[in-house]
């Protein structure tokens, strides 16, 4: 059952995913399926084009079970060459198109990937490259193919905050629920138009856009993210469903005359991957509605979710929800021990044993205590009702002078600033306090440090506060909102 990953007992009855692209092609072969950079497949082209594709990766050796890594940026040709996999029993494993060789080979050495697909031919990584055009130009027949299931629907990457790869695999096969399955949580159907503007390489991006075309929907990819643009696509193609993380929805509501276009059609808006600042979720559900944001946390490894919609988050500010029935989440001090209400700790979960596992990593461990539980390696605390409300990541805090100070509480005060584009804040190795805060921000025109000083002295205690900054001219953080603390560390740190 493929989408963010086993989020629920299998279905009673369920289809390949071939075989299920097979059906919608059948059903509606002329209804738009994907549209990239304004190039629209039917799903009967993208049933016909994934054959082709799949009988020349079939003549390439790949094989039922084998890990085929992906690195591309959005495209028809991603989307191709993922379906192409699943309709062999091969596993897609999705990587950032912007990796260095040196990681990228890594990763594919992990995955024993017999090739790697992509544009860039010009990458050392130890195995043959092909793109998405010379498989489909290669084979001609688009016929049917034997119906296969791949054992795992998907193995994507994660480095954390140490930098070093690991394959989180899906514990669950390539298959479809009849009827909808997972698309009745994400709230789309067959008759919606769903709009991704996030990279495909993160997880949530992936398994959602896949999850939406097994339903029947029309997909819209965007190539990058882009603010107004993504504005422009809600309004034209009168958008329901719309992907989103913090850093976007801040350029979204910067955008200037945002506030013209007609956001009317869309009824569904999740936003995950990162922490968003209360004052900007607060301005988005007054302006979209707070029955038509969702926020979901919870990892690859998908052992259980929060959700938690806008009219819930306004009860619980801050919360990102409740745990779904699927397992158990809680905060646990640094001995092991189990924390009640309001008692700040490790968050660790615990998958339903009923349930089959929902994952199993290559190249690490899980962080666990007995009994089942397993971290992903955040900080936060529960309150007497049972929300979750979420610090930073255990590896991310940083002691000052004998104090803890979560980098994401920081980030968050610094985005208010409408001169901040983004940021990320670090540790910076001090010889009396152990470390000293440092901001690196990619400002709009007109910000200066003075400004900065000000803005934070409403906000935060004194030993929050960075007490040096930097200005950069790109993006600190990606378009999924992610951010890499310790390489930015590791390269100031360095210079010094």
């Amino acid at each position: 059952m493929s989408g963010m990953g086993s989020l629920g007992a299998p279905p009673a009855e369920f289809v390949s995913i071939g075989k299920n692209l097979a059906n919608n092609a059948a059903a509606k072969p002329n209804a738009p399926a994907l549209t990239v950079s304004g190039k629209t497949l039917t799903y009967g082209e993208l049933h016909r084009r994934t054959n082709r594709v799949a009988r020349s990766l079939l003549a390439r050796g790949v094989k039922l079970g084998d890990f085929v890594t992906i690195s591309m940026p959005n495209s028809h040709g991603f989307i191709e060459a993922e379906f192409a996999l699943w309709k062999i029993g091969a596993t897609p494993q999705p990587v950032s198109y912007r990796l260095p060789p040196h990681e990228l080979k890594a990763i594919i050495e992990l995955a024993n990937s017999p090739l790697v697909i992509s544009d860039n031919k010009t990458m050392d990584v130890g195995r043959p490259i092909v793109s998405p055009q010379e498989l489909l130009a290669a084979s001609d027949d688009d016929s049917d193919l034997p119906d296969a299931v791949t054992p795992h629907w998907k193995a994507p990457t994660s480095g954390g905050s140490t930098g070093r790869p690991k394959l989180i695999v899906a514990g669950n096969p390539g298959v479809v629920a009849v009827g909808g399955g997972e698309a009745a949580l994400w709230r789309y159907t067959g008759a919606d138009t769903v709009l991704m503007p996030g990279p495909l390489y993160h997880n949530a991006p992936f398994g959602l856009t896949a999850t939406a075309l097994h339903a029947g929907a029309h997909v819209i990819l965007t190539p990058k993210f882009d603010a107004e643009e993504t504005l422009r696509l809600v309004q034209e193609h009168k958008v329901n469903w719309l992907y989103l993380v913090p850093t976007m929805m801040s350029r979204i509501w910067r955008v200037p005359g945002r506030e013209t276009y007609d956001m009317r059609s869309l009824h569904t808006i999740w936003h995950m991957a990162a922490p968003c600042p209360p004052w900007l979720k607060e301005e988005w559900i007054g302006w979209i509605g707070g029955e038509k944001i969702l926020e979901l946390y919870g990892g690859t490894e998908a052992q259980t979710i929060t959700v938690i919609d806008g009219n819930e988050w306004m009860a619980h500010k801050g919360s990102v929800g409740k745990p779904l029935a699927l397992g158990e989440m809680k905060a646990f001090s640094a001995d092991g021990k189990m924390l009640g209400p309001r008692e700040t700790g490790e968050i660790f979960l615990r998958r339903d044993p009923s349930l089959p596992p929902s994952y199993h990593y290559v190249g690490a461990t899980a962080r666990t205590l007995p009994g089942g539980w397993e971290s992903l390696g955040d900080i936060g605390w529960f309150d007497e009702d049972g929300y979750l409300y979420l610090a930073d990541r255990r590896t991310d805090m940083i002691l000052v002078g004998g104090s803890n100070v979560y980098p994401a509480e920081i980030e968050a005060a610094l985005d208010e600033h409408p001169l901040v584009s983004s940021s990320a804040v670090i540790g910076l190795p001090d010889d009396d306090l152990g470390n000293v805060l440092h901001a690196i921000i990619h400002p709009r025109p007109g910000l200066g440090v003075e400004d900065l000083h000000k803005h934070l002295a409403e906000r935060l205690v004194t030993y929050k506060r960075p007490r040096t900054f930097e200005m950069v001219s790109e993006p600190v953080r990606d378009d999924a909102g992610k951010v890499r603390r310790t390489a930015l560390r590791d390269e100031r740190v360095k210079r010094s």
